[in-house]
């Protein structure tokens, strides 16, 4: 892993762009709900209106990546197909009807007698999104970044960069005719950009990577900037004795194959030992017939499944068509393997027993607890947040799918007519710390 003093130093070229999107960032978070909102939809606008520009791009960057030979999941990911386009444009106009982030009122305390204490949300200031692969990423990402008065840098992979500059150019052109400024949103594309990146601690407030588990931690042991993401997605589903069984085996097929490639999507099955005959005699099957290789412990083998596990397969994030199976002697045994290897992304159970449910919920430490339900659920859209600059699975918040709420810290306002320490210290004023 490479030392933080070798990631380059910035050049003038950069310097120079990121100076122009932390202004940027001051003047737009300045600007009126309204006007960001109006700016939303110019940008959608121009990406509807640039639509065949951003697809021959896509096309020619996905041929490219062919020939070179990259990874299934990572070109499942670059991918981008009018149907997906044009729900990313639906996304940038979704974020313009949610409410302003900006500017609300958290506590409001009357300190003493004419001295008011406000706690109100402001924008971070400037993002810096380092991804790979996902050029819908950028439309999502920067129109919460827009929405919520932030100025983004974005560095998208080498393999998108063609789609990337595309869209981008979209965006720029929206912001422009809206009357903000376009240099909120800067592109950049060399990697030599993306590393020195990691030393703009006077321009960029918060870095967030959208990538591999390498990218993940090469950016958190390597800036000083403060890092939201999550390095890992190794997303587990418990079937529970008291599973239903064509739930069950609806809720792991569509957790594993709707999208293999996604962070969300399950990489293990903990099957109850009472239920795992019946299951797996219908699972195996099924998931055959979509093309999923199923690893698992000794006991699934034994019931059926062709190739055993090993201690890396627990620990493997395979973002393609594998699936390990464990089977578990009960709740504590599923909830002590989830407690050793998942990356605190998300984890479900399928029961029809609440109590256990419950307990399960209660007791997993990840960002997102379900109960019979999928685990591509954990998603920005599909909470209602419009869409998600990513999904964090630090303990602290924001938490789980980051949205316009994520966007957003808070600052005190303290007013006053002359009040001076010195007076409460000496008795002559009292402080009343009462609420508004």
């Amino acid at each position: 892993m490479a030392n933080i003093f070798e990631v380059p130093q910035p050049g003038n070229d950069l310097l120079e762009k990121a100076d122009k999107v932390r202004l940027a960032s001051i003047k737009i978070s300045q600007t009126e709900n309204q006007n960001r909102i109006k700016a939303l939809n110019f940008m959608a606008d121009y990406l509807e209106k640039n639509t065949k520009e951003i697809l021959d791009a896509n096309n020619e960057d996905y041929k490219s990546a062919e020939r070179k030979g990259i990874s299934r999941a990572l070109l499942s990911r670059l991918k981008l197909s009018k149907e997906k386009l044009n729900s990313g444009i639906k996304g940038v106009r979704k974020v313009g009807e949610l409410a302003d982030p900006g500017n609300q009122v958290q506590i409001k305390r009357e300190l003493s007698e004419g001295l008011i204490l406000e706690r109100k949300t402001v924008p971070i200031g400037v993002l810096g999104v380092i991804f790979e692969s996902r050029p819908d990423a950028v439309m999502q990402i920067s129109s919460l970044a827009i929405r919520s008065g932030n100025g983004v840098m974005l560095k998208g992979g080498s393999e998108a960069n063609l789609t990337n500059t595309a869209i981008v150019n979209s965006l720029q052109e929206g912001l422009y005719e809206s009357g903000l400024d376009k240099n909120a949103i800067c592109l950049l594309t060399s990697r030599k950009d993306s590393m020195a990146m990691l030393n703009l601690e006077k321009y960029i407030n918060l870095i967030i990577p959208r990538g591999s588990n390498e990218l993940v931690k090469f950016i958190q042991e390597n800036t000083r900037i403060p890092v939201l993401g999550h390095a890992d997605g190794i997303c587990h589903l418990f079937i529970d004795s008291e599973a239903n069984l064509n739930k069950a085996l609806s809720v792991a097929l569509d957790s594993k194959i709707q999208y293999p490639a996604a962070c969300n999507a399950i990489e293990t099955l903990l099957v109850h030992k009472d239920i795992a005959p019946a299951f797996l005699e219908k699972a195996i099957p099924l998931f055959n017939s979509y093309d999923v290789k199923l690893i698992g412990d000794k006991r699934s083998v034994d019931l059926g499944l062709k190739f055993e596990a090993c201690l890396e397969d627990w620990q493997t994030e395979y973002l393609d068509l594998i699936l390990s199976i464990k089977i578990v002697d009960d709740l504590e045994d599923a909830i002590k393997h989830i407690q050793k290897y998942s990356s605190k992304h998300t984890d479900g159970i399928i029961t029809e027993n609440l109590s256990t449910a419950n307990k399960f919920m209660n007791v997993v430490d990840s960002a997102g607890v379900f109960h019979n339900c999928s685990t591509r659920f954990a998603d920005g859209f599909r909470y209602g947040f419009g869409a998600e600059v990513g999904i964090s699975t630090q303990t602290l918040p924001p938490r789980g799918p980051v949205g316009l709420e994520g966007l957003v810290t808070y600052k005190y306002f303290l007013r006053g007519n002359g009040h001076i320490v010195d007076d409460f210290s000496s008795g002559k004023a009292i402080y009343t710390h009462k609420d508004l």
